[in-house]
């Protein structure tokens, strides 16, 4: 029996209220979080950067695990106290459960965008009074700037993204604290950092094992839990789908976020070509600087785009929108090993921050400058996560509000005309970026 439209409306926006209430408190945690772990990476940074390492990624993996954790047990108890008005009537339910990723959405949005914008203009405000300026150090204590630079990188890059990926999470009504929690100690124990050379590798062996045993897990859970054939509709066709059609729109998603991630960090670290392409150019001045970074921004989207068109047309093809839900599902079960590696980067610059002011030694500053090196590039990944399974999420959510709606004739949900948005979207990216690098 379906209920008033206004029981919907009420339940639908303390939902709302809810989502959007745990993804501040998240972001809050988080940026407590990280405002001990600077000046704890400071002082360990006098044993090695190993050591520094340890304490800077452990600070992130416990936001990543503890936004995972909030998500579940908020949602949990939600659906559970929405359940005692709703009984069986689970389509009314699942309606007013929606303003839930709503709400942490909208808070995310708030976050990152004026976090992002808040760091940013502190970063450059502090470089130009410093190094222009003044011809002082970048992370001088005579330079006010600095404080807000410090903080802006935890307000942006940590209650920000922690903000954002909670919006995606809450969205995707993703559970995978348990699994994703079996390899959190992987890059602290197994892979143990000794020296500078070895802090991005850690940091990809951490993500990689995570996807694999994630994989693993998801198989177990889809042969167990989940009855080998059942029915689904969409837009009022009826499809039959089995247990391992859905392991594999999940697995689809997964194994898209890893590439996603990895491709970022191919196009930000200093390791490999683009970098230093970009680094190169700055021999002839800052107009080709200008130039080679935004070719590279743009060549950048390329992979990404074609990643999340396969993933779209897989599990589309296999489980219609239900698939697409559960891929974005797959993409965002790794979330607190990718929040750990994105919050990782903001600590270790801010630790270099608080060694400058404190006037500790020389060498000290160089471990945390090889840490915020790699954290430069690790938080990219994170960034890859949170915009690849955005798109995912946007596209399920606008089925789930099609289906609901009734509404029949919509190009944009036909398979190859959004498959086509997308790529037809990149594709003046890439030509752009050949072309302002003027290769063939």
């Amino acid at each position: 029996m379906c209920k008033p439209a206004l029981a919907t409306a009420v339940f639908s926006t303390i939902s709302f209220l809810l989502g959007a209430v745990t993804s501040v408190i998240s972001g809050f945690l988080g940026m407590k979080i990280a405002t001990y772990a600077n000046a704890r990476t400071t002082l360990e940074s006098r044993k090695g950067v190993g050591k520094a390492f340890i304490v800077a990624f452990r600070s992130g993996a416990v936001m990543g695990f503890l936004l995972a954790a909030n998500g579940l047990l908020v949602l949990y108890i939600t659906i559970n106290l929405f359940k005692l008005y709703y009984g069986d009537d689970w389509e009314g339910l699942f309606e007013a459960i929606t303003g839930f990723g709503l709400g942490g959405s909208s808070m995310g949005l708030f976050g990152r965008v004026g976090g992002g914008i808040y760091t940013k203009a502190a970063d450059v405000g502090a470089d130009l009074v410093g190094k222009v300026e003044r011809n002082i150090p970048e992370d001088d204590p005579r330079n006010p700037a600095v404080i807000a630079d410090n903080v802006g990188d935890n307000v942006g890059d940590i209650a920000g993204m922690g903000s954002d990926l909670f919006g995606s999470y809450a969205e995707s009504s993703c559970a995978a604290l348990v699994v994703a929690s079996i390899s959190s100690f992987v890059a602290t124990d197994f892979f143990e950092v000794k020296a500078v050379k070895e802090i991005e590798p850690a940091l990809k062996k951490q993500l990689v094992i995570s996807t694999v045993l994630m994989t693993i897990g998801i198989a177990l859970v889809s042969w167990i839990a989940l009855p080998s054939t059942f029915t689904i509709f969409n837009f009022g066709i009826q499809k039959e789908v089995q247990s391992w059609q859905l392991f594999l729109c999940v697995g689809v998603g997964l194994w898209a976020g890893l590439i996603i991630g990895f491709v970022t960090e191919y196009y930000t670290s200093n390791a490999y070509s683009p970098v230093q392409d970009v680094a190169d150019s700055c021999r002839t001045g800052a107009a080709t600087n200008v130039i080679f970074d935004l070719a590279l921004g743009y060549k950048s989207v390329i992979v990404p785009i074609f990643a999340i068109a396969i993933s779209i047309f897989v599990s589309f093809s296999f489980a219609a929108m239900y698939g697409i839900a559960v891929a974005a599902l797959g993409m965002l079960s790794t979330i607190a090993t990718g929040l750990a590696i994105d919050a990782y980067g903001p600590i270790s610059d801010n630790a270099g921050g608080i060694d400058e002011m404190a006037g500790m030694s020389h060498r000290i500053r160089e471990r945390t400058d090889a840490l915020d090196a790699a954290g430069n590039t690790t938080a990219a990944i994170g960034k890859g996560f949170a915009i690849g399974s955005a798109a995912l999420v946007s596209l399920a959510l606008f089925g789930a509000f099609v289906s609901r709606a009734g509404i029949s004739t919509v190009d944009v949900l036909t398979l190859k005309v959004f498959i086509g948005l997308l790529v037809g979207a990149m594709l003046p990216y890439w030509f752009s970026a050949m072309t302002m690098k003027s290769c063939p």
